[in-house]
């Protein structure tokens, strides 16, 4: 019959030190073999971005440029206009919208001259100007027109 050996004793080690963790226990798997060493969680994977988050964004962005494009086209040069600036008509036959715009005066599209450019209720003289009142904006104001030719 055969006596067991000791325990705790590797019986084919001959004489070295035992080899591994001397209390059995295995480290979890996954995680870093340091001493002492803290768990630490995993942190989530962020989420992606999808295709609609992106669709939104576009749809944002062309609005917002169609909203400036806009509001850039439909400022009125008759508000901009100074003395001495010269002006074409757009629309001729409106009596509420002529749509003036500011033009260089060697333009053949000059039409008229800005003579006076007045925010108060004083009107123009009528006998040497048009008239073109502008009332209900930030600033009302009139301008006093002469007619004028590029020759």
């Amino acid at each position: 019959m055969t006596t067991p050996p000791p325990q705790g004793q590797n019986p084919f080690a001959q004489g070295q030190p035992p080899e591994g963790n001397p209390y059995g226990q295995q480290p979890p798997q996954g995680f870093p073999q340091q001493p002492n060493a803290p768990y630490a969680p995993v942190p989530p994977e962020p989420p992606k971005r999808s295709f609609k988050k992106y669709l939104r964004f576009g749809i944002v962005a062309i609005a917002l440029i169609v909203a400036g494009a806009g509001w850039f086209a439909s400022r009125d040069d008759a508000q901009s206009a100074k003395v001495g600036d010269c002006m074409s008509i757009g629309n001729p036959d409106s009596t509420t919208d002529p749509e003036l715009e500011v033009v260089d005066c060697g333009n053949s599209k000059a039409a008229y001259k800005v003579e006076q450019k007045k925010t108060d209720d004083s009107g123009c003289d009528r006998t040497k100007f048009a008239e073109y009142t502008e009332t209900g904006g930030s600033s009302d104001f009139t301008l006093c027109l002469s007619e004028y030719s590029s020759k």
